[in-house]
C-alpha cells in the first residue's frame, strides 16, 4: 500500500502502485484512446486556418468550428454519464467510438455538398462520440487505482493526448493546408477566369481524406474495447447496492464546492487552452510573417511542448502536491501570456509557445481533484466537468470578435491571460482544507458499500 506524507506542498509517497488489481489492460486500451482523440483535437486549429480559406470567411466564422466541436461535449457529457451509469464504462466506451467514427466519416458528403454548416454538424457528431469517450476515460483512470494516486496516474495516462494532438497538427500541415495562400489580386484574378470556385473546392476537398481514416481507425477500436473484459470500479458498485436517484445524486453533487469550483477552473482552462492553440498560427504569421506551414510546424512544436509538460509532471506530483504544482505553472502562464500580449512578435510567439509546457498538467489535475469524495456520483461528477469544456465554444469564438474588432491577435490573448490568473486562485485558494494528509489506504469493498447505502 501507500504512506504519504504533505509539508509545505512537498509529497513525499513510498510504495505506491499505480493501477488496482485486473485493471492495467483496460488501462492501456484507454490511455490509447487518448492518444486517439488529440488527433480531432488538434486538427481543429488547422481547419480554422483551413476554412478561412475554402469558405472565404471571418475569423468569428472560423472559430464556430470550436463552438460546435465544444457542444457536443456540453449536450451529450450528462446523458453520456447518465447511461454508463447504467451500461458501465465499457458500453460508453464503444457507443462513444461509435459516434466518434460516424462524426470523421461524415466529413466526405459534407465536402461533396460544400456547406461550412454541415462539416459543423460532422464536428458536433463527432465531439458527441469524444463526450462519451472523456466522460468514461478520465472517470476510469481516476478510479482504477489507489486513491492517494488518482492525480499522478490520470497525468500520465492524459500524457498521451497530447502526443496524438502532435500526430493531428502533423497530420493537418501536411495533408490539409496547401501552402496556397492566394493575394487579393489573384483572388481577383481567379474569380475573373471564373476559376476561383474551382480552387475553394479543391481546398475543401484536402479536409476529407484524413477525418475517413480518422474514423476507420475509431471502428477498429471499438472492437477491441468490445473484446476487453473490464474490472468493476468503486463507482460500479451501485450494480450491487440500490441504485440512488439521479436527483439525489444532483443535490449531492451541488453541495460539493471542490466540484464547483473545479468545474469553473476547467471552464477557463478549456477555454484558454483552445483559443491559446486556435489562433496560434494566425498569431505567428500576423506579427512574423511566415507563411502558413511554418506557423503550423509552431503549432506542432508548442504541442511537442504540451506532451513533455505532462510526462514531466507526472513525475514532479512524486514530489509535489498537483494543487500547489498546478499554481506554479499558472502564475508562470500569466507572465508569459502577459509578455505576448505586451510584445507581439517573435518574442510574443515563443512566450505563447512555452505556454503549453505550463498548462499541460492543468485539465486532468483539476479532474482528478473535482472528482474526490463523490464516490458513487463520480460519473455524474465527471460529466460535469467534461461539460465544462464549454469553455472551448464560448472563450474561442470571443477571441475571435476581439481579434476582428480590434484587429489585433494579440489583444485577443487576453482572454487566455484571465483564464490563467482564475486557474492560480484556484490551485492556491481553491484547495484549503481539502488535501490529502498521512498515510491513506484504499477503503474496503465493504466500506464502499456502506457509504452506498441508502
Amino acid at each position: 500500500m501507500v504512506s504519504e506524507t504533505r509539508h509545505g506542498g512537498v509529497k513525499q509517497t513510498h510504495g505506491s502502485s499505480m493501477f488496482g488489481k485486473g485493471s492495467l489492460v483496460p488501462a492501456v486500451m484507454v490511455t490509447a484512446l487518448f492518444f486517439l482523440w488529440g488527433i480531432p483535437n488538434n486538427l481543429n486549429d488547422i481547419l480554422i486556418r483551413q476554412f478561412m480559406k475554402s469558405f472565404a470567411i471571418t475569423r468569428l466564422q472560423a472559430g464556430l468550428v470550436q463552438s460546435a466541436f465544444y457542444m457536443g461535449y456540453v449536450l451529450l457529457a450528462l446523458p453520456s454519464a447518465l447511461y454508463m451509469r447504467k451500461a458501465g464504462y465499457k458500453a460508453g466506451f464503444i457507443l462513444g467510438l461509435l459516434l466518434f467514427g460516424l462524426g470523421s466519416v461524415l466529413f466526405w458528403p459534407a465536402a461533396l455538398v460544400g456547406r461550412y454548416s454541415f462539416f459543423l454538424l460532422a464536428l458536433f457528431v463527432m465531439a458527441s462520440g469524444l463526450a462519451f469517450l472523456e466522460t468514461a476515460s478520465n472517470t476510469f483512470i481516476a478510479l482504477a487505482g489507489p486513491a492517494e494516486n488518482s492525480e499522478r496516474r490520470l497525468n500520465f495516462s492524459q500524457a498521451f493526448n497530447p502526443l496524438g494532438s502532435i500526430v493531428g497538427a502533423l497530420i493537418g500541415t501536411m495533408a490539409i493546408l496547401s501552402g496556397v495562400e492566394l493575394s487579393a489580386a489573384k483572388i481577383a484574378a481567379l474569380k475573373q477566369e471564373h476559376t476561383y470556385q474551382a480552387y475553394l473546392r479543391f481546398e475543401t476537398l484536402r479536409v476529407v481524406q484524413p477525418y475517413v481514416w480518422m474514423g476507420m481507425v475509431a471502428f477498429v477500436f471499438a472492437f477491441l474495447i468490445w473484446r476487453t473484459t473490464f474490472p468493476l470500479l468503486k463507482d460500479d458498485v451501485v450494480d450491487v447496492v440500490p441504485v440512488q436517484s439521479n436527483s439525489g445524486s444532483a443535490s449531492r453533487l451541488v453541495r460539493q464546492p471542490r466540484l464547483l469550483f473545479s468545474i469553473v477552473a476547467q471552464f477557463f482552462y478549456v477555454g484558454a487552452q483552445v483559443g491559446t492553440w486556435s489562433y496560434f498560427i494566425q498569431y505567428v504569421q500576423e506579427y512574423t510573417g511566415q507563411p502558413e506551414k511554418v506557423a503550423a510546424y509552431f503549432l506542432t512544436g508548442t504541442l511537442v511542448m504540451f506532451g513533455i509538460g505532462r510526462f514531466a509532471s507526472a513525475y514532479l506530483m512524486k514530489f509535489y502536491t498537483p494543487a500547489r504544482l498546478m499554481g506554479a505553472y499558472a502564475v508562470i502562464n500569466v507572465v508569459l501570456v502577459a509578455i505576448a500580449v505586451l510584445h507581439p512578435g517573435w518574442v510574443g510567439v515563443w512566450m505563447i509557445f512555452l505556454t503549453s509546457f505550463f498548462m499541460s498538467l492543468m485539465y486532468p489535475t483539476i479532474f482528478a481533484l473535482g472528482l474526490q469524495g463523490l464516490g458513487s456520483d463520480s460519473k455524474l461528477g465527471g460529466s460535469l466537468l467534461v461539460m465544462a469544456i464549454a469553455g472551448g465554444a464560448v472563450l474561442t469564438p470571443l477571441m475571435g470578435v476581439l481579434a476582428d474588432r480590434s484587429s489585433s491577435i494579440a489583444l485577443a490573448y487576453t482572454i487566455p491571460l484571465a483564464g490563467y490568473i482564475l486557474i492560480a486562485g484556484y490551485s492556491y485558494f481553491g484547495q484549503s482544507g481539502h488535501e490529502r494528509v498521512g498515510p491513506s489506504r484504499e477503503p474496503s469493498h465493504d466500506a464502499i458499500n456502506s457509504l452506498l447505502a441508502p
